[in-house]
């Protein structure tokens, strides 16, 4: 017995890091493709769905799509019917697991193995290593089902599991329910759905459970995988929470339906593929029940996703009921980061830009705070206030998304993606450093309006000024939507012209107001609000320069 234990967990070992390595690998690979299909999700029910499908095709992994929504939802990169679609598409895109590892291959695990390992280790370009790393995720998944499957063998002859195993044996509506229960367990504590239908491939392959038992098992393991997106929920938002009691109860629901007429859909499989899933041959296996199984796993998700389909709004309805918006919640608050881990690294970049994209907004806010603060000779304490909350909830904002990306960095990324992520936090260190420019501007503007308030073409000049370095501000960061910027050359070109203008202007006022015999402190707080807005032309040209990186592929 304990050599079939530690040989199970062995090979359940070698099963799991060979689904992350080939995991892993696609979401280098396949990054782009990912991260654009996101990028473009409408509200269109079907579109959504056949996002989740790519992506879950591409990531193999369920979990990882799902936990990724959840973080998505809880951003607000996504709203909750998107979410639910996404959801939907998983469910299918997550069956292509199951045909893989039905691949009756596993004696060629090792070939693959050895395969893979050599480019992995001494290919020269990322994309050869990530594709050798492909490989050899593969042939540890077939190796360690083919050690499972072994594994399992000498348990046919002993008669206690057997009888342990009779009350599972499919064959009434008890052993059911005991099934499904017993795989949303297990997979519960696994958190991993595709391990536990390798478990349960091996198990049947190897002759110790039938077909019946089989399909309970992975009913059970489809309610099982939702947990790994409620716990992602956790501490989220209210949409997050949303998003993930949709997976569970959609997941739930079909389970229960199946259920009820599960003798017919086991029979609709054997119609649908003719051979026998229990036929044992002459080494005690059943070489036709894997493909069975992921008949069945596919059939389930497809059907469960086209009969509720139309039904995405109710399902949102509901979960909008059981979990009530808060009183007092602000629904416009910034991005609130996930947890790098449970993001790929493409889509993690997405979230960033996201996230860089509302930083802009604030910016902006407090642009247009200063300004109305400029042209008020009235102290007027609560926008400085104001004023100054803003730049302290962006140093804090900036200090959450450095410690995400530097995270993110650590995972494998393309040359692309390095360059994407030092952008960003370029970006992020730059858009910051104008907030401080922007609460020395009101500071300085505070400590002018106490002694002599600023009047006359003096007043418009600098107002002006603000206007025109406020605008080469949106200039260089884009719109809300999009971060662009205007051509290297443009950009150059009138920071330089802006910042003569803040030497000239500075100059004039310093002449002007130390021959009027102003206080010296006086001259000081206007050149220093010039100064602020030098400082600001100086940072948005940064900017420009990093949106420029960002959007450009590097040579």
């Amino acid at each position: 017995m304990f050599k079939i234990i530690y040989s199970v967990l062995g090979g359940l070992g070698l099963f799991f890091y060979g689904m992350k390595n080939m995991s892993d690998s696609l979401q280098v690979v396949a990054g782009d493709i990912i991260k654009n299909a996101i990028n473009v999700l409408t509200n269109n029910r079907f579109f959504a769905v056949a996002v989740g499908v790519v992506v879950t095709m591409l990531v193999q992994s369920s979990s990882v799509t799902t936990v990724m929504v959840v973080g998505f939802v809880n951003a607000g990169l996504m709203n909750l019917l998107q979410a639910i679609g996404v959801i939907f598409g998983a469910n299918i895109g997550t069956t292509i697991t199951g045909w893989i590892i039905s691949i009756k291959i596993g004696k060629y695990g090792l070939l693959l193995i050895g395969l893979g390992i050599f480019p992995t280790l001494f290919g020269k370009s990322s994309r050869v290593r990530q594709i050798g790393r492909l490989l050899f995720g593969i042939g540890l998944i077939f190796f360690g089902l083919e050690i499972m499957s072994t594994a399992f063998k000498p348990l046919r002859k002993m008669p206690e599991f057997l009888d342990m195993m009779s009350f599972f044996s499919g064959q009434n509506y008890s052993s059911y329910i005991a099934c499904v229960l017993m795989g949303g367990v297990l997979t519960m504590i696994i958190q991993s759905s595709s391990a536990m239908l390798g478990l349960t491939m091996a198990l049947a392959t190897s002759g110790i459970i039938q077909f019946h038992t089989a399909a309970a098992l992975v009913l059970g393991e489809n309610i099982g995988t939702t947990i790994t997106a409620l716990l992602a929920s956790v501490g989220g938002n209210i949409n997050a929470k949303r998003a993930s009691l949709a997976h569970a109860t959609f997941n739930t629901l079909g389970v229960l339906i199946v259920l009820s007429i599960f003798p017919y859909f086991v029979e609709f499989i054997d119609w649908v593929i003719p051979s026998d899933p229990n036929l044992l041959n002459a080494q005690g296996e059943r070489p036709n029940i894997s493909v069975h199984i992921a008949t069945g796993h596919t059939i389930f998700n497809v059907t469960a996703t086209i009969v509720f389909i139309p039904f995405i709004k109710q399902l949102a309805n509901f979960v909008t009921k059981m979990i009530p918006d808060k009183k007092g919640e602000d629904d416009n608050q910034l991005l609130a980061l996930g947890v790098p881990a449970t993001f790929m690294a493409p889509t993690a970049l997405l979230q960033a830009e996201k996230e860089i994209l509302l930083f802009r907004k604030k910016v902006d806010e407090m642009f247009l705070l200063a300004r109305d603060y400029m042209m008020n000779d009235k102290l007027e304490a609560w926008k400085l206030k104001e004023i100054k909350n803003i730049e302290n909830e962006m140093d804090i904002l900036q200090k959450d998304l450095t410690v995400f990306l530097s995270e993110v960095i650590q995972k494998d990324l393309t040359e692309k993606q390095s360059l994407e992520a030092q952008a960003i936090l370029r970006l992020a260190d730059e858009l910051e450093s104008v907030t401080d420019y922007l609460d020395k501007f009101a500071i300085a503007t505070t400590r002018f309006k106490e002694k002599v308030p600023l009047q006359g073409a003096d007043k418009e000049a600098l107002l002006e000024f603000f206007d025109r370095s406020h605008k080469y501000f949106l200039s260089s960061v884009g719109t809300s939507e999009n971060l662009t910027s205007m051509d290297a050359d443009s950009a150059n070109e009138q920071a330089k012209m802006l910042r003569r203008e803040a030497d000239n202007m500075r100059e004039l006022f310093m002449n002007k107001f130390l021959k009027e015999k102003f206080p010296p402190l006086l001259v000081m707080s206007l050149t220093d609000m010039v100064v602020s807005l030098r400082k600001i032309v100086s940072h948005s040209l940064n900017i420009s320069q990093a949106i420029n990186t960002l959007n450009n592929d590097p040579d």
